[in-house]
């Protein structure tokens, strides 16, 4: 083996090294800030402390995330899957330590108080039961022991999968932490932090998880094809997760820079070092990947890989490194716009968190925007992949029907407005916006997506894998074909949690939790969006799904459900107690009707903007049941082409023979 050049070998650490000095050398300079300014020193444990648990917890986080969705979706069953689970486990049980350690040395730097101080238990118990941002905290540390509990225990690629879930939802709620808690646009804030929170938590962690499954030698495979291919797979993940940190950075700017001016400030210009070195870096990273993962495929023994995976993960971290440590003495300086919340006592910003909006006009349906990270990035993301797929299959020469992207993109489009538009800006403050939302999300976008059929093209465009490993195609073939979503994908189902479903959310307090909760809201759009979907697959889907029934009973199940959808629609029409009093009765609108009349309002919208879709599906139906007719009339025209039409024949017969049985039957 030829020996590694040693600035290759120790670029990558050295990096990821001076972003750890860099967050030291901020936090002591933050305890003597402290010190001077008059609040009291916790002491040198503290003031180096905190800063070694953050990494160590930020660090131990990633890895568990990476780890867990590498097994999950990039390496087959066999050693290396269960040594990336062990690592997954090992590195969430830190993890779990490390964020107890963040807790306690969280609160003395809060405090001022040292840790040995005979109160220090007592205020510490207070802080975790009686605060917010406390409780905040001891959830996340239950979360991180939960999430060891688990990944010592699965194994497999579904445990695995499920397992996720649980770093994702702390990640969820340390992004409403830090600065993001004090940022005047709090949703915006928020949405963009909990991007950049998983974006580098799956790359950094993905990259530690390859490093194990390079370094494991598995028996059956002992070529390195197992590294190579997980490498080749991650490839495109880690260019998802480059764009998420890259957009996330941007957002996180622009909440805290009032004009272009605010660039020759030190705060901007250590910004535009973090643009231009994150596009360079990224370029020629991805430049470098390419050619890394080219010769991956053709590397012939486990040797050659893992040389190549060293120069792929010096590289990478010469990316973060470089970026986080320009991130860090961003994070150090003040920037222009600070993260108070300002002052603004009127109702609608005490609610919102937001300045009321002006009137609704027609024009600003479509000018008032208040844009969702989280949602934006998966409308765009969600039409990169499909163009993608569909410039795939044309690449091979297969044909992709024209109305079925454009739906599609249609689908996404009016996704990312009624999200980050208009019905955004005013569904949080009047029930009637609320309404045209809903409508939107669960009737419009489903018919869009449908028709495009996403599944269909996921399978034509995206090869099956032989080495027993789970990845889009499968993992989506898998949730079609069980037993569950079989259920929930059933007509009748389906329409149950169509039509069901509003009642559920609207008289529970469910509706609530979505007005005044950013994770509820993000909720709420994906359970209309998701029940729209199913409902409107049953009924003119083209994708693998549940058995469909005959078409007159989907024209009967669709009139049922829209009956019912009418019903709801009269009785807010003429209900007179007002829904969520607390939060559209105490808006303080200067402009509109009284909150009573706008949800009276809101039911007719309910009830007028549902007659377009049913519509348009009730003809789909009609067209799907003429062509399918047609089809069948074709086929049976072909049959008697080729054997003289014997079925009719046989009928003839038939008929005959009667006939002569009841002329030789005599009468009675």
């Amino acid at each position: 083996m030829p020996p590694r050049p040693w600035w290759l070998v120790a670029a990558g650490p050295a990096a990821v090294l001076v972003a750890v000095l860099a967050v030291l050398c901020g936090g002591a300079y933050s305890g003597a800030f402290q010190a001077l300014s008059g609040f009291t020193d916790p002491g040198a444990i503290v003031r180096y402390g905190l800063p070694v648990t953050t990494v160590l917890t930020e660090l131990s986080v990633s890895v568990t995330v990476g780890a867990l969705l590498v097994a999950a979706c990039l390496v087959p069953p066999g050693r290396t899957q269960t040594r990336v689970l062990t690592t997954a486990g090992a590195a969430s049980a830190v993890w779990a330590v490390a964020a107890v350690l963040q807790l306690v040395l969280r609160y003395a730097n809060i405090s001022g108080t040292s840790p040995a101080s005979p109160a220090f238990g007592q205020g510490l118990a207070q802080f975790v039961t009686d605060l917010d941002l406390g409780r905040l905290y001891l959830a996340i540390i239950v979360v991180a022991a939960l999430t060891s509990a688990l990944a010592m225990a699965v194994r497999g690629p579904v445990g695995a999968l499920w397992t996720t879930l649980l770093p994702l939802a702390a990640l969820a709620m340390q992004s409403t932490t830090g600065h993001a808690s004090g940022a005047a646009n709090h949703e915006l804030a928020v949405g963009a932090m909990l991007l950049h929170l998983v974006g580098a938590a799956v790359w950094v962690g993905g990259l530690g998880a390859l490093l194990v499954t390079v370094l494991t030698r598995d028996e059956a495979r002992d070529d390195g094809r197992t590294a190579a291919a997980a490498v080749a797979r991650f490839s495109p993940v880690a260019g998802w997760c480059f764009a998420a940190v890259g957009v996330s950075g941007i957002l996180n700017a622009w909440l805290r820079m009032e004009s272009w001016g605010d660039l020759l400030t030190p705060y901007g210009v250590l910004l535009l070092v973090k643009a231009l070195l994150m596009v360079a870096l990224g370029g020629f990273g991805f430049a470098h990947r390419m050619w890394v993962v080219d010769r991956l495929g053709r590397a012939g023994s486990a040797g050659a890989v893992r040389r190549l995976f060293w120069r792929l993960l010096t590289v990478e971290l010469l990316v973060i490194g470089a970026v986080s440590g320009v991130a860090v003495a961003l994070g150090s300086t003040a920037p222009p716009v600070p993260d108070e919340v300002p002052v603004d006592v009127t109702p609608a910003f005490q609610l919102t968190g937001q300045a009321l909006p002006p009137e609704p006009t027609m024009a600003r349906w479509f000018t008032e925007w208040s844009l969702d990270p989280l949602l934006a990035f998966a409308c765009v993301a969600g039409l990169v992949v499909y163009l993608r797929w569909v410039r795939r299959l044309a690449r091979r020469g297969d044909a992709w029907p024209v109305g079925r992207t454009v739906s599609w993109c249609l689908g996404m489009v009016v996704m990312f407005w009624v999200t980050s538009g208009g019905p955004a800006v005013y569904g949080h403050v009047i029930f009637s916006g609320h309404m045209v939302q809903h409508m939107i999300l669960a009737m419009l976008v489903p018919l869009f997506l449908v028709l495009a059929a996403p599944v269909t093209l996921l399978l034509r465009a995206i090869p099956a894998r032989k080495d027993g490993s789970r990845g889009p195609r499968e993992w989506v073939l898998g949730l079609v074909h069980s037993r569950f979503g079989q259920f929930i994908a059933r007509p009748v189902v389906a329409a149950v949690l169509f039509a069901g479903g509003m009642i559920a959310f609207y008289y529970t307090p469910a509706f609530e939790f979505a007005l005044r909760n950013h994770a509820g809201h993000v909720w709420m759009i994906v359970h209309f969006t998701l029940v729209g979907y199913l409902f409107a697959n049953a009924l003119v889907g083209i994708d693998p799904g549940p058995r469909r029934p005959p078409y007159p009973q989907r024209l009967l199940l669709l009139f049922a459900t829209m009956a019912f959808h009418a019903f709801f629609g009269v009785v807010l029409t003429s209900g007179t107690s007002l829904l969520v009093a607390d939060w559209f009765g105490n808006m303080g609108r200067p402009w509109g009707l009284p909150a009573i009349e706008d949800q009276q309002r809101g039911g007719g919208v309910a009830w007028g903007i549902g007659e377009l879709p049913t519509l348009a599906l009730a003809i789909a139906v009609a067209i799907q049941w003429t062509t399918s007719d047609e089809r069948e009339a074709r086929r049976r025209d072909r049959k008697a082409d080729r054997d003289g039409d014997a079925e009719l024949e046989e009928y003839n017969a038939m008929l005959a023979k009667m006939a002569e049985r009841d002329d030789e039957t005599p009468p009675r």
